[in-house]
């Protein structure tokens, strides 16, 4: 029947009807005419209810004209909620918009039901794509993060240029042994599998990069704590060979440590320490690097953490003899205003 045009299959429909009102059984009629005994008995089911009309055809598709089930206006809306604000802003049971959301939203606000089909068909023509959200902190000062750009910065690099000092930026990270990144060609429904050690190990970096490419990092074990901070801020002195350092860091417990505050003031001439934004990380260039060398490393399967050490030391130092990679971060759209 399915490939019957309208017209035929109400036809066919009506026969069916006519020989059982005239004594034929329903899984006799479903053999004669070659349908479905369970078509037949829906069929027969909507006669009793309705009348023989209720077997007539009905118009397939939308009408010539027709937009869909929301008007223009109330597309434009709706996608205009969906991208101002979150489901839980708009006191819906989800946390991110997913279909089902955006359905939701549409029956409540419009009372229209529509499919999860048309709602992505929607989504798609307001040129949305699923993707992966970033988390931001309920704690972030907007207004702070926009006066760190367009003020506090331009301040910093303008008395950088005066001191003729260099501006680094600083983060720290973690590597385990059971991070695998990366993915591989497999037949569909079969997961691919990697050898690796069942052991679980890791060790830490703390980096600092410049926006003219310069690298600078330390690999270490253990904690972060404040001798492993101010072994760093020893190096980055001796790195930058004379020029005095502004070192922008978040503030981290250990990197608002009475000790390394005494450092810093003992060694005003070579190293000044500047702190971002709370709950602001994307600023952070250092964030990149640390999302670079995770990317590497964890494509390889170390066996101890010796070989996860010096994993980490190869491609830091590979990116050290790269500087024109090391500047490319900055191209980045959150921290293209430090380039």
């Amino acid at each position: 029947m399915k490939k019957m045009d309208a017209s035929a299959q109400e036809a066919l429909r009506m026969r069916v009807v006519n020989a059982i009102a005239e004594g034929m059984s329903q899984s006799e009629a479903a053999r004669t005419f070659k349908v479905g005994v369970r078509s037949v008995n829906r069929w027969m089911r909507r006669v009793a209810k309705a009348g023989a009309r209720s077997v007539a055809a009905k118009r397939r598709g939308r009408r010539p004209g027709e937009a869909g089930k929301l008007t223009a206006r109330q597309a434009q809306r709706i996608e205009r909620l969906i991208i101002g604000k979150l489901p839980d802003q708009l006191h819906l049971p989800f946390y991110l918009w997913t279909r089902e959301a955006v359905r939701r939203l549409i029956k409540r606000e419009y009372g229209v039901s529509v499919s999860l089909s048309t709602v992505g068909n929607y989504l798609k023509a307001w040129g949305m794509s699923p993707q992966r959200p970033v988390r931001r902190a309920y704690e972030r000062d907007e207004a702070g993060i926009a006066h760190w750009i367009a003020h506090d910065y331009p301040r910093i690099a303008q008395e950088a240029k005066d001191e003729r000092a260099r501006i680094y930026w600083g983060d720290e990270a973690g590597f385990r042994s059971d991070d695998v990144r990366g993915r591989s060609f497999a037949p569909r429904g079969l997961t691919p599998q990697i050898a690796a050690t069942g052991k679980r190990f890791g060790c830490n970096m703390i980096s600092a990069l410049t926006n003219r490419g310069a690298l600078s990092f330390m690999v270490f074990t253990g904690r972060f704590v404040t001798a492993v901070f101010l072994s760093f801020l020893q190096r980055l002195i001796k790195h930058a060979q004379g020029r005095k350092v502004y070192l922008i860091v978040d503030s981290h417990p250990v990197h608002t440590a009475k000790a390394v505050e005494h450092f810093v003031a003992a060694n005003e001439n070579y190293i000044r320490l500047i702190f971002l934004p709370g709950y602001a990380p994307e600023l952070n260039p250092d964030e990149l690097i640390n999302h670079d060398v995770k990317q590497a490393v964890g494509k390889h399967r170390p066996r101890d953490k010796a070989q996860l050490q010096s994993a980490v030391r190869a491609w830091m130092h590979r990116r050290q003899q790269q500087p024109h990679v090391v500047r490319n971060f900055f191209n980045h759209e959150h921290v293209r205003y430090a380039a």
